[in-house]
């Protein structure tokens, strides 16, 4: 039985929305309402066990479950990134605060280290999979040892994503649109090598999926940090809401979508077309 959906525009789109909202979310409870980096990354990855259980029980593909897992990733991956590469300075403080929450700061290692870091680990989840022999493309993961592998290279490219999000947005002098629009071209690039045929289409799909996360979190930034240093200073509570409201539609949109391609009682049949990768 099918438990991941089909990698479609609308696929992107929730995605994009659901990593945007992993930066708003993350950033709401661990500098907004001052929890700290490693408290709110105990707590989001507890709420991501728990909706990760919820989603490896279920029988079949939920878009209400999937997309929260993705949610949950992406704002677990938030804090978690930021505990790893920041510290107690000033400089990833916000609105006048001198700590953040109970425990330590930051590890401070530093955007460099911390991507390579998150890197060796997705690349040993790789190597776990493939000398498993289960397949690559998500429409065709239908085990528990498979769904497994899954989740956490979703979990750790997540995460890999904010931390590239964050050196764009802050520390490559390129600022948060700018940032943004950087990665929108390298997605864009992506898209169109979907025509070679040389290129495998796995490989594509594994790429974009860590891309679109730097583009959530330069976006996500670009909504809620100061208009002084490039954002539009919109809150993170504000953006938060807009964002979750934005993406439970979405998620709703792909219920009905849903029902109607398995042939629910009371709605007709839709076609689903799957190009071959």
């Amino acid at each position: 039985m099918k438990k991941l959906p089909e990698v479609t525009l609308a696929f992107w789109i929730m995605k994009i929305a659901a990593t945007t909202l992993g930066e708003t979310a993350g950033d709401l409870f661990a500098q907004t309402m001052k929890l700290g980096y490693f408290l709110t990354t105990i707590a989001l990855f507890s709420v991501f066990v728990v909706t990760l259980v919820v989603q490896l029980r279920s029988s079949r593909y939920n878009p209400f479950c999937y997309w929260t897992v993705i949610l949950s990733t992406s704002m677990a991956g938030t804090t978690l990134s930021d505990f790893m590469n920041r510290d107690a300075s000033a400089a990833y403080l916000s609105g006048g605060a001198t700590s953040l929450g109970w425990g330590p700061q930051g590890l401070g290692l530093g955007y460099p280290a911390g991507a390579a870091i998150l890197i060796s680990i997705l690349l040993a989840i790789f190597l776990v999979w493939r000398a498993s022999g289960m397949t690559f493309q998500i429409r065709d993961i239908v085990t528990f040892r498979g769904e497994a592998l899954f989740w956490s290279a979703i979990l750790v490219s997540n995460t890999l994503g904010t931390s590239m999000g964050d050196f764009l947005s802050d520390s490559s002098g390129l600022g948060y649109a700018g940032g943004a629009l950087l990665v929108t071209g390298v997605l864009a690039v992506l898209a169109a090598l979907m025509k070679a045929p040389a290129v495998p289409n796995v490989l594509l799909f594994w790429i974009a999926f860590v891309l679109t996360r730097p583009l959530g979190a330069t976006a996500g930034d670009f909504l809620t940090k100061p208009v002084a240093k490039g954002g539009l200073d919109l809150g993170t509570a504000g953006s938060s809401a807009v964002l979750l409201a934005v993406l439970f539609g979405l998620m709703a949109y792909a219920h009905v979508r849903e029902r109607r391609a398995t042939g629910s009682p009371g709605a007709a049949p839709e076609p689903v077309t799957q190009r071959a990768g």
